[in-house]
């Protein structure tokens, strides 16, 4: 059975975008960089809303991302994808699979019938989602060292309470933090003493 993890920035007042879907507020260093290659190493399954996915096909195929980040980009290009979208008509990043159908019912059949883990990269509408249903084993959220007091926050719509359990955090260089959480009812204490 395939474990669903999320990886999202965060600002430090809960924002995943700011104004007109900006991001460039994130602060990635040398630090950052190297975490993210060693996340590519996992081979999960990545998984995208439609703004998301055009975001992340607009740029890490492209010469710039393979000359900056050479490492990530390989990862990236060569991940298997899956794209949840309504009104996409295509899916043309490599290794990409574009489904239509209903998202929860999705997930639920690829958790039980496929053995690659997947993981949720921002994408914040899919998340709130998924997280509602439950079907979210592992959250990761980096904290960005910044302020932006206008945007779209993750979660936003959740419909109920989530609670959740800090197993793990990494505070890097650049004064981001990492914090991984799984949900409280599937916490098994003795798992991580």
């Amino acid at each position: 059975m395939a474990r669903l993890s999320m990886f999202v920035f965060t600002s430090l007042d809960g924002y995943y975008k700011g104004l007109n879907e900006d991001i460039s507020w994130h602060r990635h260093g040398p630090e950052e960089n190297e975490f993210a290659a060693e996340s590519m190493k996992g081979h999960s399954t990545l998984i995208f809303g439609r703004k998301t996915y055009e975001m992340m096909a607009g740029y890490w195929p492209t010469e710039m991302a393979k000359t900056n980040d050479p490492i990530v980009a390989s990862g990236m290009n060569h991940a298997h994808k899956i794209v949840f979208s309504r009104t996409l008509q295509e899916a043309s990043w490599e290794n990409t699979k574009l489904i239509k159908d209903d998202l929860i019912q999705t997930i639920k059949q690829l958790k039980a019938t496929e053995e690659n883990d997947m993981t949720i990269l921002g994408s914040g509408s899919v998340i709130t989602q998924l997280a509602a249903a439950g079907l979210i084993d592992h959250y990761s959220i980096m904290i960005d060292p910044v302020v932006l007091g206008k945007g779209t926050t993750l979660f936003s719509g959740m419909p109920q309470l989530q609670n959740l359990q800090l197993i793990a955090s990494r505070i890097f260089n650049s004064g981001c933090v990492l914090l991984n959480y799984v949900p409280a009812e599937t916490f098994d204490k003795e798992q991580f003493l």
